[in-house]
Order: structure tokens, then sequence, then C-alpha cells
């Protein structure tokens, strides 16, 4: 993408993540009113933003993340900032006691790159947190298994209406009645010792997703570390990925349920899309990427709809239920540079930029009209930044030469 207005863009995505910024806590919070606290792959996202802007808080803004994992290695979805969230989310007083996409070991591979080196002490928790994932949430299988909707980061995704989710139609869904029945779900869960969650009686799947993440962050981290365990460990978890979830009807990556859900795993999202990330089949790849621009999928003038346009369930202004994200569009855009598609992945970040600065920096939008939703402004959709290629120091060498070396000192989201 070449974007004459990248330096306007950039003075918009710096002054977004200042206004955020928390100087006392050491995060960004995604949106000072509606989600103050921190939460796992937001701070992961805004490290990379501001490590594409040059400013070495994204080393302050990773270390958050990994200073509120537990003893045994679990790395929370939350830490409260400005008192606890406002419901029961574990026994722990200053975080919560479930987990997120673990986009930590991309954040490190992202920030050395650009010239920030993370601490060894970072660095060691961000090996333990994949650790405590590989160790602690495998099935026998080899998939990874999450036991809350929270966990997934897409808590209102038409994948869970099985496991009894009120709301599984266009006509009937309510987003507070949904909210409430994911509270609830939170008093099923079982507690290790040093209070994460580790089981839960009413639901416990393997989200497509979830694993690709996973999947892509032991390959990220692998990678910078030169770690072969980890890289290792990453083409273990894909391969049962391609075996195990692969959907040769949608031609796309499904969940599989392990307690409670039932045929809403098989529902066509982008989180299908996403083993695209990590599969080594150039064939399974192909197919899952090019229903991003479908227009009987997931193809919309402004990017992705997480739903398939086509599902009954499909709603373009409801939270999680067809509307377009940010950050998955960044992950989505990364899985096309992975298979060169690069004129893909240029339209992609194209549609993403052009949205987020007509939706106001919205949490998420309209895919069909670009109305902004949710919290708006919210931090994560700076990523915009790291999605132009004028940004990036191996096709600008210039574009991070100069780094704000003073600040390296320095779910529904559960409403």
């Amino acid at each position: 993408m070449s974007n004459p207005q990248a330096p306007s863009l950039t003075e918009d995505v710096k002054s977004l993540l200042e206004a955020h910024w928390d100087a006392d806590r050491g995060w960004t919070v995604p949106n000072p009113n509606v989600y103050p606290h921190l939460w796992l792959w937001d701070s992961c996202f805004h490290a990379i933003v501001w490590a594409t802007l040059g400013d070495g808080r994204a080393l302050t803004e990773l270390d958050a993340v990994l200073q509120g994992q537990l003893p045994e290695g679990m790395v929370p979805h939350m830490r409260y900032g400005g008192g606890p969230a406002d419901t029961w989310l574990g026994p722990l007083p200053a975080s919560s006691s479930l987990t997120q996409p673990p986009m930590f070991g991309h954040a490190v591979k992202v920030l050395r790159e650009r010239g920030l080196q993370p601490s060894a002490e970072t660095i060691e928790r961000a090996r333990k947190g994949l650790d405590w994932l590989w160790n602690r949430r495998r099935t026998e299988e080899g998939l990874i298994y999450i036991v809350h909707p929270w966990e997934g980061g897409n808590d209102h995704s038409p994948r869970w209406d099985d496991w009894g989710a009120p709301g599984r139609t266009k006509e009937n869904y309510s987003r507070p009645a949904r909210t409430a029945w994911n509270k609830e779900r939170v008093r099923d869960i079982s507690f290790a010792d040093d209070g994460a969650g580790q089981w839960s009686s009413t639901f416990v799947t393997c989200p497509a997703s979830f694993n690709a993440y996973v999947a892509f962050n032991l390959a990220e981290l692998g990678e910078s570390l030169g770690d072969d365990d980890l890289t290792a460990r990453a083409r273990q978890l894909s391969s049962a990925m391609d075996e195990l979830l692969w959907d040769e009807e949608e031609q796309l990556w499904s969940d599989r349920a392990v307690v409670g859900g039932g045929a809403s795993t098989r529902i066509p999202t982008s989180d299908g899309v996403m083993g695209a990330l990590v599969t080594s089949d150039p064939a399974k790849a192909a197919a899952a990427l090019d229903q991003l621009e479908d227009p009987a999928r997931f193809g919309s003038e402004h990017g992705p709809t997480n739903v398939a346009r086509t599902h009954p369930s499909y709603d373009p202004g409801t939270y999680w239920r067809g509307t377009a994200w940010p950050p998955l569009n960044y992950l989505l855009w990364l899985a096309q540079l992975r298979w060169d598609r690069s004129e893909a992945a240029g339209r992609l970040a194209a549609q993403t930029a052009r949205s987020a600065v007509e939706s106001g920096w919205a949490e998420y939008w309209n895919p069909e009209t670009g109305e902004g939703l949710g919290a708006i402004p919210q931090s994560w959709t700076g990523l915009v930044i790291a999605m132009d290629p004028a940004m990036d120091p191996a096709m600008n060498p210039a574009a991070n030469t100069a780094m704000d070396t003073d600040a390296t000192t320095v779910s529904e989201r559960n409403q």
C-alpha cells in the first residue's frame, strides 16, 4: 500500500496513543471511559504500535502485560486499573483468572525487529506464558482449549451459541443478556492454586483461531530467539489443526467442542481463516484467504466481516456478530503476507486505514457502511500504522531510526 497520507496518519496514531497512555501504570488504556484496565492482547498490540512509531514505551507496555503473570505461568487477560473489574473474574484481587490470545510472542519479535530489546526477564516471562498454555491447556489430541468465551477474545461470537447462550438469531440477540450469561459461566470454572482458570463444567472448546494464535506466537518467539523447541511446538500444533480442525465443506478451520457445544462450532467466521497464519498447506491457506474478498463470504467494502455475510446470524452492526475488527484485519494481513499475497494485503491495509479514520478510530465498525461502533476512539485501531509499508524498516530503512530512548525508562471486555 502506497499511502501519501502516511505522515498525517502517523501523527493521528501518535495522538491517539498519547491520549490513552497511563504513565503511572505503564500501559495504554484501550479507552479511558469504557475500558480503563489493561487487556492482554490489546496491550500487545499497543506495544507493536508504539514500536512502529519508534517510541520506547513499547517496552514498558509489553512489560506491563507480562508483569501480571501468575506463579505457574498464566498471563491474565486483564490487570485492573483504577479498581477491580465490574464483574467477578475469579479469586484474584488484582487481575482476572482467565487468559486471552498470547500475542506477546509476536510482540517480542516485532519489537526486536524495530531495534527495541525486551529485557531477559520479559522474554523469559513470554516463554513461560506459552509453556503454560502448552503444558496446562492442551488436550490429548494436541489442541489448545479455553474455558470461557472471554478467553477467545470474541466473546459474543455465534460460534458459542450452542453452549446455551441467549440470542441465537438476529431477531432475539441481546447484548446485555449475552453478557449476563458470560458472567454466569465464570462460576462454572475451577481454579488452580495460583488462581488460574483450569477447567469448566459447562464450557470447554478448542477454537480454531485461539489455536492459530498460540501456534503463531510460538513460531514468532521461536524465530526471534532461535529456539528450536518453540518452533517445533508451533509446527506440531499447526499439524494438529490441519488434521483435526480443517472443515472441507466450509474450506475453513473450525472449532472442536470438548465440554458442551454443538453445530455452532462450524459457523463460518473469519476465525476460521486464521489457520493461514501457521499452516504448511498452501491449498488450505489459499482456500481460506480467498474468502476474505469474496462478497458471498467475508468480503465487504470496509474490510472482512467476522461472520460470513450469507449466514443467518450475520449482523454487520452487532458486536462480534458480523462487524469488522482492526486487530483481526492486522492478523489477516499478516497471513496474506506470509503467503506472498501482497496485492490482497495492500487492499486490506488500505481498507483498514480508511475505515479507521472515517470511523473516528472506533473499536470496530460496520463493514458495509464503515460506521464506527463500540468505544470511540480505541487504541488498538492504531495498528493501521503497522500495516503501512512506509513504516516497515525492511522496506524503508529510515522508518524507525530515531527511537524515543527516554520513554524506555519510564471482551466484550467484561462491561
